[in-house]
């Protein structure tokens, strides 16, 4: 690990300086988009009696908790938080964090990029023998291309790449610091 503070963690350290990230979304941007999804959800189920947010491990999960401190501070729908856990390159097995009630809830999917779709696609698989009223997806950023038949419905910032790129969210203490392309 460097002690150089122009060089910026993402769990394991990446090696790149700061400065030569190219940026895609900052703290501040991220965060009046999460507030602006928020809105959009509470907006969209307005009639629904509770909302369940299950977001995919890491990542997924803590944009999750924003959006649910956000959802709160609207104070239209009441909000159940669940983690959904695969493993994102073979996701043969899906598990929940707890056991909660789906049928006849609105779920949340939420998950910080979606790329191919394959993670969204496969994190549904817990919650269709459950008979929920509606699944809704959400993601921070968006790639354009996709293999599977995922289409978010709410989106931070689309982005078309090249499929050699890499789209990286940071978060620290709970909150997005930024995302960038590599």
């Amino acid at each position: 690990m460097t002690n150089d503070p122009n060089y910026f963690k993402f769990g394991a350290e990446t090696n790149i300086p700061m400065s030569e990230k190219n940026y895609i979304l900052s703290s501040d941007a991220a965060r009046r988009k999460l507030q602006r999804m928020a809105y959009e959800i509470a907006e969209r189920n307005t009639g629904a009696h509770s909302l369940v947010l299950a977001g995919i491990h890491e990542n997924g999960m803590q944009i999750a908790l924003l959006l649910d401190k956000m959802l709160r501070q609207i104070g239209l729908i009441p909000v159940d938080l669940v983690e959904i856990q695969l493993d994102k390159r073979h996701p043969t097995t899906v598990t929940l964090s707890k056991d909660i009630p789906i049928d006849g809830q609105t779920i949340v999917l939420v998950d910080d990029v979606a790329d191919s779709g394959k993670t969204l696609l496969y994190a549904l698989r817990p919650f269709m023998d459950k008979h929920p009223a509606g699944i809704q997806t959400l993601v921070l950023v968006d790639r354009a291309h996709k293999a599977f038949p995922i289409q978010p419905d709410y989106i931070g910032l689309s982005l078309s790449t090249t499929l050699q790129e890499h789209i990286f969210v940071a978060l620290e203490a709970g909150e997005v610091t930024g995302a960038w392309l590599e």
